[in-house]
C-alpha cells in the first residue's frame, strides 16, 4: 500500500505531512535556530507520531532530518541543503547541484536527483495527467506524486492537498520530501 500523507496546509514552509495509516509523519517549519541569521532555512522533521490540528512544537524537542538554507536577497535563490540524519548524515550539497536540470536547455521544472539509495529519479512538473508533481526513476517508474487540491474542490475535514509514495520507495522518503520542497520552492520563485 503506498504512502498517502495528507498536507496539512498547503504551504512549503509550514506544514506537517501524515500518512493516513499512520505510517509516517513529516513537517516542514523554519528552522527555529538558523544559522548566521538567515531566516530562509527550513528544517524537516520526522515526527514519530501524527501531528494535532492545532500549532504544537514537538519538533523543537527534535533535530532535523534535513536542512534547507536557501540564499537570501531579493527573490531569494537556491542555497544548500544539509541532510543532518542517517543514511546520509553530515551531508551538505549546493541545491543547484543536488537538484539537477534533466537537459542543458531544459526547463527549471523538471530535475534530477540522486538518493540516499545512490539511484538517480527525476521531478516533473504537470508530466503526468492528475498529478501536479511526479517523481520517477530512471526506468520511469512512479516513486511518489504530489498534489494541491483544487479551489473548486470541495474539503471534508481534510486539506485534500496530498504526497503519495509508493510503498517499495518508502525508505526514500526524506529525500523525496526535501527534493519536492526544493522544487516547489523553484516553481514559486521561478528560479
Amino acid at each position: 500500500m503506498p504512502y498517502v500523507l495528507e498536507d496539512r496546509t498547503g504551504v512549503m514552509a509550514m506544514s506537517d505531512f501524515d500518512d493516513i495509516y499512520d505510517r509516517l509523519f513529516l513537517r516542514v517549519t523554519p528552522h527555529p535556530h538558523p544559522p548566521d541569521g538567515n531566516n530562509n532555512v527550513w528544517a524537516i522533521y520526522t515526527m514519530g507520531r501524527r501531528s494535532s490540528r492545532h500549532n504544537d512544537a514537538r519538533h523543537l524537542d527534535r533535530h532535523p532530518s534535513v536542512i534547507l538554507e536557501f540564499a537570501t536577497g531579493p527573490g531569494g535563490g537556491l542555497g544548500t541543503v544539509h541532510f543532518v540524519q542517517p543514511p546520509a548524515a553530515s551531508l551538505s550539497i549546493p541545491m543547484s547541484r543536488y537538484l539537477r536540470k534533466t537537459a542543458l536547455f531544459g526547463g527549471s521544472l523538471y530535475r534530477k536527483f540522486t538518493g540516499s539509495d545512490g539511484q538517480e529519479y527525476r521531478w516533473l512538473y504537470k508530466g503526468m495527467d492528475g498529478h501536479e508533481w511526479t517523481c520517477l526513476t530512471g526506468e520511469n517508474f512512479l516513486v511518489a506524486h504530489y498534489n494541491l487540491r483544487s479551489s473548486n474542490m470541495p474539503a471534508f475535514n481534510v486539506s485534500g492537498n496530498t504526497l503519495t509514495i509508493n510503498e517499495a520507495f518508502a525508505h526514500l522518503s526524506i529525500d523525496i520530501m526535501a527534493s519536492l520542497t526544493i522544487m516547489r520552492y523553484i516553481a514559486e520563485h521561478n528560479l
